[in-house]
């Protein structure tokens, strides 16, 4: 495999049941003046309030803003970022779930740089760092707390759009799971399978050759050593926790196994990139308008299929982490784990109509920062051929497909 490696993450991350209580002496450290973004649910909740305090006591001056909205409308990045510059923060504090988590990158991104979000779309547009952010996570899946990521719903394009860059990881991340306690077992089980997805595809990715500029000239660089030893944990750690903490919400074990594997995965596909599953959610989620996680997750058992060619070694690797006879028995592993906790099995019970698959198909492979990183070729009669076995639930069209391309 070789020992090229690399992890991209925040200067300090801290992890542990009651860990949010340190929050007031990170920040101090950080700076005087703090914007809090979160939302209007989270900005009633005990827990919060118990941190805004925290942060008072120890000096700060604290400006809340709970206006962030699910899918984070890039509109609402400028109004908020407009709103605080008579303030003039010198801190951003993001305080939620993923939605805001990216809100208050933005936010950090607009203040420090100015301009647009527009300006930021794609990839290493961010031309330095942003104001010092801390990130304290409120659900498990996105990984937003550790990434380089974040995405946003522009009305002017039919998919949602993101800005990637080193810049955006936060400067800290407090991680705790307590936090998670009150998810309800439906968010639960979309995040954690977010999140699963988010370690499968870091990695089976493909392995890009490596050369002296790679890391430099690319946010997502591949499947690599480094990424690949929090991949598989998060698998471990999701694969152990995961349908426990959406049937048992108050096991605070699962709990802290789940926003644990979530954020191991965050700093995997942080820096190794998504894949195919990631790509065809984009325009089925902009058609059927569900919840990102639940789209991933249901492709993920049949882009695995269609991969499995390429990433036997894989297969066989994460049957270790997950106590499996062997390879073979993953797919089916995965799928019935999804099954369990709700997540459709097939692009039909997901709610696409069949008759966008075409369209699908489509937009899916102009997606190129994931189509190639995937680590089986997908061309557009391969894509419509994987995306008929995901609508119909048939496996045997992705055996079709194995037979036609050898």
């Amino acid at each position: 495999m070789g020992y090229f490696g690399a992890i991209r993450s925040p200067r300090e991350l801290i992890f542990g049941s009651g860990q949010r209580r340190v929050l007031g002496l990170v920040a101090k450290g950080l700076g005087r003046r703090a914007l809090v973004i979160t939302d209007k649910r989270l900005a009633g909740d005990v827990n919060f309030h118990a941190m805004i305090a925290d942060l008072e006591s120890n000096g700060l001056t604290v400006r809340i803003e709970s206006e962030t909205l699910p899918e984070v409308p890039v509109e609402t990045t400028v109004h908020v970022a407009d709103s605080a510059r008579d303030y003039s923060p010198d801190l951003i504090i993001g305080v939620g779930g993923g939605s805001c988590l990216d809100m208050a990158k933005c936010v950090a991104l607009l203040l420090t740089h100015g301009g647009r979000p527009q300006d930021y779309y794609g990839e290493l547009k961010v031309p330095g760092p942003s104001l010092p952010l801390i990130a304290i996570p409120t659900t498990a899946g996105t990984g937003s707390e550790v990434t380089p990521v974040a995405v946003l719903s522009d009305n002017t394009r039919s998919l949602k759009v993101g800005i990637s860059s080193p810049h955006l990881i936060p400067t800290a991340a407090i991680c705790d799971p307590e936090l998670t306690l009150t998810c309800p077992s439906a968010l639960t089980a979309i995040a954690g399978a977010d999140a699963l997805t988010h370690a499968i595809e870091a990695f089976t990715a493909t392995r890009r050759p490596v050369t002296p500029g790679l890391t430099q000239e690319k946010v997502f660089i591949g499947k690599n050593a480094l990424s690949d030893q929090f991949a598989l944990t998060a698998i471990s750690l999701l694969w152990q926790g995961l349908e426990t903490a959406c049937t048992v919400g108050d096991n605070l074990a699962a709990r802290a196994q789940v926003m644990q594997g979530a954020t191991f995965a965050g700093l995997a596909f942080g820096v190794a990139g998504t894949a195919a599953a990631h790509a065809i959610q984009y325009p089925v989620g902009a058609l059927t308008h569900t919840a990102h996680g639940a789209g991933v997750a249901c492709l993920m058992p049949w882009v695995m299929e269609w991969n499995r060619p390429e990433i036997s070694a894989e297969l066989e690797q994460m049957a270790t982490a997950m106590d499996l006879v062997d390879g073979a028995a993953v797919i089916p592993a995965i799928a019935a784990l999804f099954a369990r906790i709700g997540i459709p099995p097939t692009l039909a019970t997901l709610g696409l109509d069949k008759e966008r698959l075409d369209w699908v198909a489509e937009q899916s492979c102009s997606i190129e920062r994931l189509i190639q990183n995937n680590p089986r070729p997908l061309g557009r009669s391969d894509m419509r051929r994987l995306l008929d076995a995901a609508f119909s639930g048939d496996a045997g069209l992705i055996q079709q497909g194995k037979e036609d391309s050898i």
